[in-house]
């Protein structure tokens, strides 16, 4: 039954986001969304990515060091500073892996972030961005889905760091302003002024949070 549902529902999401100038894509499994990210992008590549739960659990990234293409990997930063160096590096990359923490069934995909590389390049640098999203995140509309990236994704993704920020210890959110806070900058991505920048590869899985 939920399949059947996510068939019919990604056909509407995948016009919405036509409309709005991003090619979108369903697929029934994360094998399928990996492959399908693989013909996307060209060989001899450069392809970076940021902090994603999704891209960790379906093997991509190992997958792209089987493969002719250049990878710039954060998660292999000796330290700090060569971890900014390598995130700022992204920027110049011909493809940007990440997923979403929600969007809507009219195409809009909402983001938020501490850091903020991820959102940044999102908005402007990579040539193409290639988003993996499990049916899960999408949401009704632009309510729901700021909703559910600050009381859904935003507690279970902060358990993975250090501190004591309300969420962590409440698993609800506090609206905060702690100090190291990862709700720090939102963004609304309603349109593409490049066609072909944004390719969302919908999936019939849970993926993420």
């Amino acid at each position: 039954m939920i399949t059947k549902r996510n068939d019919l529902l990604s056909k509407k999401v995948i016009q919405s986001l036509k409309n709005r100038h991003m090619n979108g894509y369903y697929v029934h499994s994360k094998q399928e969304a990996v492959d399908l990210a693989f013909e996307i992008m060209k060989p001899c590549s450069s392809v970076g990515w940021g902090g994603s739960d999704t891209l960790n659990k379906i093997g991509i990234k190992e997958e792209l060091y089987k493969r002719n293409f250049k990878v710039i990997d954060r998660d292999q930063a000796k330290d700090a500073e060569e971890k900014y160096k390598l995130e700022r590096d992204c920027f110049y990359a011909d493809y940007y892996l990440m997923s979403t923490n929600a969007m809507t069934e009219d195409g809009i995909l909402v983001n938020m972030d501490g850091h903020c590389n991820r959102v940044s390049c999102l908005c402007f640098g990579p040539r193409h961005i290639i988003m993996i999203v499990g049916m899960n995140k999408v949401t009704k509309d632009l309510d729901s889905a700021i909703s559910r990236l600050r009381n859904v994704a935003a507690p279970i993704n902060n358990q993975r760091f250090s501190g004591n920020r309300p969420c962590q210890l409440t698993g609800s959110c506090a609206n905060c302003l702690a100090q190291g806070c990862i709700c720090d900058q939102l963004v609304i991505t309603r349109n593409s002024m490049e066609s072909d920048r944004i390719h969302v590869i919908l999936v019939d899985e849970v993926l993420g949070y």
